[in-house]
């Protein structure tokens, strides 16, 4: 059991993964620093106000008052502390290449202030074998020793931002250690704020637990994008299709196409594996092709769009293009590789007038990319050749839209119920 008045943790890390992490054990009681390298987040804790939508600003209030969490850039921290838990960034360089230069660095700063017995362990998603491989060499290089100077696992993470039904506490823990020792410390550690903990027998069946999860959804996203692309050219509709397939009470589970995926997992975590798979001479054909087809998504709707423009005598070269919500999901704040990003760039490519609508979202400021969100009025709308549905937000009156709009591309089917020939779908 964790003494939750001896007990300290630190985690590492405070994004999206590892500030409701932070904020769940500090509200069970157990005092939390979070080390944060980001001047604009640790502004914003010092400020009392929350970033990211599934920590409130209240909240977060009031357990810096309470002085339950605290957040610093100073690794010294990690004297006072039992446990370390890791939720760095894991980015890719180019497409395929697993940039894990966050982990390693990271890692070498704890070993340099840890305490005797701390158990350390790694949360941000990577390739399998990366905990034995390249965590524990950098220990070592410290002459730090596991099972007396630091114990060592893996947890993948599972948040998914935004989603109220499954918060962190209620999304069941996967904890897999160099030893047994290792598992059974995370074990006591996670329940204490987590309702299911599920030990596995090492850190690199841990890891690949993440990737097979992500894996098994870019496949299938890109699977039913590319039968997407099918139906249109064969004149069916794929969102009929899949609402009559859903009725099966066994052997399916439903995918649905959209403009791309974005996020900091489905579109990255699979390559992490294919990548790892190719040091061991194999070459995993579906995560390739299915990655490919979805990075092709965003081109492939601007590809419609100018056919739709075309069959009305319309050139995009010049049309005014209206593009309705830009965050990688729908009611999160959250543009991490956005396909709504990719869609704005290809219709631009195209030489089209593109503007955005985004109530989370006042300003794109990306690269080349320099746009604010407009406001949604009746003679503004009618103005542009075509609206397009790019996240679907619950927030936005899609009535409203279509009653004041020449032109709507629907990649989401939020007219799934109505028949109108303004509506034009994926």
């Amino acid at each position: 059991m964790i003494n939750k008045n001896k007990f300290k943790i630190a985690v590492v890390g405070l994004g999206y993964v590892g500030f409701p992490l932070a904020v769940a054990f500090a509200k069970k009681g157990i005092p939390v620093t979070g080390i944060e390298i980001d001047q604009d987040r640790l502004k914003h804790i010092k400020n009392k106000v929350s970033y990211i939508s599934d920590v409130s600003s209240r909240e977060l209030k009031s357990l810096l008052l309470k002085r339950k969490f605290r957040a610093t850039s100073d690794f010294s921290v990690l004297k006072d502390c039992n446990a370390v838990l890791v939720c760095v960034p894991t980015p890719l360089r180019g497409k395929y290449l697993p940039d894990i230069s966050f982990i390693k660095k990271s890692f070498d700063s704890i070993a340099k202030h840890i305490r005797r017995g701390t158990l350390v362990v790694l949360e941000s998603t990577t390739y399998p074998g990366t905990t034995e491989e390249e965590i524990l060499p950098i220990f070592k290089k410290h002459n730090l020793k596991h099972g007396r100077d630091f114990y060592l696992c893996f947890s993948p993470e599972r948040i998914d931002p935004g989603n109220t039904k499954f918060p962190v506490n209620k999304i069941p823990k996967v904890v897999g250690g160099i030893n047994k020792k290792a598992t059974a410390l995370a074990v006591a550690l996670y329940s204490t704020v987590i309702n299911k903990v599920v030990p596995v027998s090492s850190a690199r069946a841990a890891e690949t637990v993440k990737l097979l999860e992500n894996t098994f959804r870019l496949i299938n996203i890109g699977l039913i994008d590319e039968l997407a692309m099918m139906a249109h050219k064969m004149k069916i509709d794929i969102w009929e299709v899949i609402s009559a397939a859903s009725t099966k009470p066994f052997g399916f589970m439903p995918f649905y196409p959209g403009p791309g995926v974005g996020g900091h997992c489905i579109p990255k975590d699979p390559l992490y594996l294919y990548w790892k798979a190719k040091s061991f001479g194999f070459k995993s054909r579906f995560i390739k092709l299915a990655s490919d087809v979805i990075s092709y998504m965003p081109e492939y709707v601007a590809v419609r769009i100018e056919e739709v423009l075309s069959e009305r005598g319309l050139r995009i070269s010049g049309a005014k293009i209206l593009v309705v919500g830009v965050t990688y999901k729908k009611d999160v704040k959250d543009l991490r590789k956005s396909p709504s990003i990719d869609l704005i760039r290809s219709l631009k490519k195209r030489r089209a007038q593109v503007h955005y609508f985004d109530p989370f979202i006042p300003y794109l400021k990306i690269k080349e990319l320099d746009l604010k969100s407009i406001i949604l009025k009746k003679k503004d709308l009618g103005d542009f050749d075509c609206v397009v549905i790019a996240t679907d937000h619950s927030n936005i009156d899609y009535r409203y839209l279509l009653d004041h709009s020449q032109l709507i591309f629907d990649s989401r089917n939020v007219y799934k119920r109505i028949k109108d020939m303004k509506v034009v779908k994926l």
